[in-house]
């Protein structure tokens, strides 16, 4: 069984670093894809004559090596494919109700336009080793 997935979408907002007190560097993105809109099971037009989209957004996390890449080169707008795996988790709040969260754990982000600078021009594809 395999755990494997594929988004292609645009950076929803500038990547956020961090590094825990180990030493590893986090980064999060949230990637917007989008899909058709359905009514009554039927996709269907906008005011403009273009097939209704819905967006959804997928918060993605990259480690280490990763991560200080996409920290460094990738900003909002940036079109960009993540590959990686499904991540569930549950806490329970401050006021003790069980939460649930999803995320995306990448292991591979390719750049699909430019982002940061064009110092990214020689390492469009990033994997985590």
């Amino acid at each position: 069984m395999t755990n494997l997935v594929i988004l292609v979408g645009r950076i929803a907002r500038d990547p956020e670093a961090r590094t825990t007190q180990g030493g590893t560097s986090i980064t999060s993105i949230s990637v917007v894809t989008d899909r058709p809109a359905r009514k009554d099971g039927k996709t269907y037009k906008d005011e403009n004559g273009y097939t209704a989209k819905e967006s959804e957004f997928h918060r993605v996390t990259c480690f280490n090596g990763l991560g200080q890449n996409v920290a460094k080169y990738c900003t909002k707008g940036q079109l960009v494919t993540v590959e990686g795996r499904i991540h569930y988790t549950s806490w329970e709040d401050k006021d003790g109700v069980k939460r649930y969260g999803c995320e995306i754990i990448a292991d591979k982000v390719d750049f699909l336009s430019k982002g940061r600078s064009s110092a990214n021009e020689g390492a469009p594809d990033i994997d985590e080793d």
